[in-house]
C-alpha cells in the first residue's frame, strides 16, 4: 500500500512537476512581451514627444512665413499702388510733355512760315533795289547817251537823208538811235514807219507789221498812220492772210476816205475782186 500511495505520490508529483514546468516558461515569455511592450510604449512616448516638439518647432515655423508673406503681400501691394500713381503720374507727364512739345512744333512751323515770309520780302526788296539800282545805273547811261547824242532834229535829217539815199543799215542804225534817245516826240512815229518800210522791202512782212502797228497804236494821229494802214494790209496780203489784209483796206477806206491810200486800198480790193464795203470789223481795231 505504501509502496502503491508512495508510487502515486511520486507519480502526481511528477504529473505536477510536468505541468508547472509549461507554466512557468510562458511567464517568462510574458514578462518578456511586456518589457518589450513597455519598451515600444516608451520609445512611442519618446516619438510623440519628438514629433510634438516637431510640429511646434513648424508651427511656429509656418507661422513665421505667414507672417513674412503677408508682410511681403502688403509691401508687394504698396509698391503696386506707388508704381500705378507713379506710372499715371508719368502719363499726365508724358501727355503734358506730349502737349508741350506739339506746342512747340506748332510754334516753329509758324516761324518757319514767318521765317519765309520775311526772307520773300527780303529777297524781293533785294531784288527790288537791284533793280531800282539798274534802273537807275540805265536812266545814268541813257541821261549821259542822251547827253551826248545829237539834237533830235540832226539825228532825224541825218536817218532820212540815209534812207532817201538808200543807204538802208545807215538809216536803220539812225532811226534806232532816234527812237532810242528820243522815242516820245512826234517824229518817233515817222522813224516806225521808215523802218517798217525797210523790212517790208527786205521781205521781212512780220517785223514791218510790228512797226506799222507802233505807228497805229501810238501815233494814230500822226502824218504816217494812213500810210501805215495800207502798208500793213499790203504786208498781210504778202503773208496770205487775205481776208485780215482786206480788212485793213477796208480800214484805211473808212478811216482816210479822201486820201491817196484810201485810193490805193480801192484799187487793190477791186484786183481781188472784193468790194470797199466794210463786211466785218477788223479784229486788229
Amino acid at each position: 500500500m505504501r509502496l502503491q500511495r508512495s508510487s502515486a505520490i511520486l507519480t502526481l508529483t511528477a504529473l505536477l512537476c510536468t505541468a508547472l514546468t509549461p507554466a512557468w516558461a510562458a511567464s517568462k515569455e510574458i514578462i518578456q512581451l511586456q518589457t518589450q511592450v513597455q519598451q515600444l510604449q516608451d520609445q512611442m512616448g519618446l516619438m510623440n514627444q519628438s514629433f510634438n516638439e516637431r510640429m511646434g518647432v513648424m508651427k511656429n515655423l509656418v507661422e513665421q512665413n505667414t507672417d513674412a508673406i503677408n508682410k511681403a503681400t502688403a509691401a508687394m501691394s504698396r509698391l503696386q499702388t506707388a508704381l500705378d500713381k507713379s506710372q499715371n503720374d508719368r502719363s499726365g507727364q508724358v501727355e503734358q510733355i506730349s502737349g508741350q512739345i506739339q506746342s512747340l512744333n506748332d510754334t516753329m512751323d509758324e516761324l518757319k512760315v514767318r521765317l519765309a515770309k520775311v526772307s520773300k520780302q527780303l529777297e524781293d526788296m533785294q531784288s527790288s533795289q537791284q533793280s531800282m539800282a539798274a534802273q537807275q545805273s540805265q536812266s545814268s547811261a541813257q541821261a549821259k547817251e542822251i547827253a551826248q547824242a545829237p539834237p533830235p532834229d540832226v539825228l532825224y535829217n541825218n536817218a532820212l537823208r540815209d534812207y532817201t539815199g538808200g543807204n538802208n543799215d545807215l538809216a536803220a542804225q539812225g532811226f534806232n538811235d532816234y527812237l532810242k534817245f528820243y522815242p516820245n516826240t512826234e517824229l518817233a512815229g515817222n522813224a516806225y514807219f521808215y523802218l517798217a518800210e525797210m523790212q517790208y522791202r527786205a521781205s521781212k512782212f512780220d517785223l514791218a507789221i510790228k512797226n506799222y502797228d507802233q505807228v497805229l497804236q501810238s501815233f494814230s494821229g500822226g502824218n504816217k498812220a494812213a500810210s501805215a494802214q495800207l502798208k500793213k494790209g499790203f504786208a498781210l496780203l504778202e503773208l496770205g492772210k487775205q481776208e485780215d489784209g482786206a480788212a485793213e483796206l477796208r480800214h484805211v477806206i473808212q478811216r482816210f476816205p479822201r486820201s491817196n491810200e484810201a485810193a490805193q486800198a480801192q484799187e487793190r480790193l477791186h484786183k481781188m475782186g472784193v468790194t470797199g464795203a466794210s463786211r466785218k470789223p477788223s479784229p486788229r481795231q
